[in-house]
């Protein structure tokens, strides 16, 4: 029987690994935010042993509420355009960078599991924001495969763009 926790992962795990070692080569902290990972990615980034230290700070903002008041997500943005949407993802991966302080930061923003009727279960997200770059989205529909699955993929599509940003 395979082990469903994301965390465990081998591959996922040495792929974070990678993706730390090239962050503290260039002395470059990252922080995340965090809606429907629920902070796996922070967890994930913070598990690897002798790199962790290149993590500045998650920010998990389940609510539209905490989303303005930890990121700075304006409410008519979230009112407009529904916190699951690019506008959103990219306010919150730059209002963790501004916060934070760290030169990187990544934002998730979905439907991990079954919504309302207007709901994309699958729909997810992502920002990455960087210092001195212009911020990055990406959207990726994984349909109706189940929570644990469809976090799992947020964690791959994470660390795929932090690959591509770094290298």
């Amino acid at each position: 029987m395979q082990n469903s926790d994301p965390l465990s992962q081998p591959d996922i795990a040495d792929r974070a690994k990678s993706v730390l070692e090239m962050l503290c080569d260039r002395d470059i902290h990252i922080a995340t935010a965090e809606s429907c990972t629920g902070g796996l990615v922070a967890a994930l980034l913070t598990d690897i042993e002798g790199c962790s230290h290149a993590f500045e700070r998650g920010f998990v903002t389940y609510t539209d509420q905490s989303k303005h008041e930890l990121l700075g997500v304006e409410r008519v943005l979230l009112d407009r355009c529904g916190a699951v949407s690019r506008p959103v993802a990219i306010a919150m991966a730059e209002g963790a960078q501004h916060r934070s302080g760290a030169q990187i930061a990544v934002s998730t923003t979905g439907f991990a599991g079954p919504g309302s009727a207007e709901d994309e279960e699958g729909l997810v997200h992502f920002a990455l924001a960087r210092e001195g770059c212009n911020t990055v989205h990406r959207a990726e529909s994984f349909g109706a495969i189940g929570r644990d699955a469809i976090r799992q993929r947020c964690l791959e599509t994470i660390l795929d763009m932090l690959e591509e940003s770094l290298t």
